[in-house]
């Protein structure tokens, strides 16, 4: 069945010249399961010269979901939260009734060159839930479950998949995968959440023999299996849940 719908995304400065390419919210498609903002940030050399410090700023009714797989972000919040965020961990910051959060660079790495490469995504919280309780989650990646499905190596970083489940919580049915594919290696996604886009971080993505081009997303029909293999080593995420 393949995709059914593919988002091209777009660049957008978040200022200082630090640019994200935003794939959701798009006119095509607002959301995916729960999220409503896809944000796919490097990879981007930090020089010590540069200032892409996201300042002190304030969210409600939702939550933001940061997973690095290079670099490091220092997370400060009106909680009192203090985190590095590094990469293969996920970081659930819930806004709820409102809460003040900045992301900046480490003070280790104030004179040292890196690169920064990463997704941050925006969950919206269910009716019932908007005015919960702020709250900051570090979840280490040596607590994220990771197994082999197919010659795939899958971690399933929120949610439920392949009979391995993530430690994160959450305020409604959500899904998150990091996939790498190698050549040769076919991936069957069977329908785990009710909504499901994928979204090829590194190289070309075959999606039931259709070519989804890197860094777009390909959203999937409701209840289906698809195949996915690629013709080069490629990281993928897989995003979705109750709409």
């Amino acid at each position: 069945m393949g995709i059914e719908l593919q988002l091209k995304g777009h660049e957008k400065d978040l200022g200082g010249g630090f640019l994200v390419r935003r794939l959701l919210p798009a006119a095509a498609r607002q959301a995916v399961g729960p999220f409503i903002f896809f944000d796919h940030f490097g990879p981007s050399t930090e020089l010590p010269s540069a200032n892409h410090d996201v300042r002190p700023h304030p969210h409600i009714g939702l939550a933001t979901v940061t997973y690095l797989f290079d670099g490091a972000i220092m997370h400060r919040d009106s909680l009192g939260s203090v985190q590095e965020i590094t990469p293969g961990a996920i970081n659930w910051m819930t806004a709820g009734r409102g809460i003040v959060h900045s992301e900046r660079r480490p003070e280790r790495l104030a004179r040292q060159t890196y690169v920064n490469h990463g997704l941050q995504l925006w969950a919206a919280l269910p009716a019932e839930h908007e005015e919960a309780e702020p709250a900051f989650t570090h979840t280490a990646a040596s607590a994220l479950p990771q197994l082999e499905v197919g010659g795939a190596q899958v971690r399933v970083l929120v949610g439920e998949a392949f009979g391995r489940v993530s430690p994160v919580a959450t305020f409604s049915p959500t899904l998150y995968l990091d996939v790498r594919l190698v050549p040769g290696a076919t991936l069957s996604l069977p329908p785990l959440a009710e909504e499901r886009a994928v979204y090829p971080v590194d190289g070309d993505l075959h999606v039931d023999g259709v070519v989804l081009p890197a860094q777009q997303m390909g959203v999937l029909p409701t209840g289906a299996t698809v195949s996915l293999s690629a013709a080069q080593p490629l990281r993928l995420m897989v995003v979705g849940g109750a709409p």
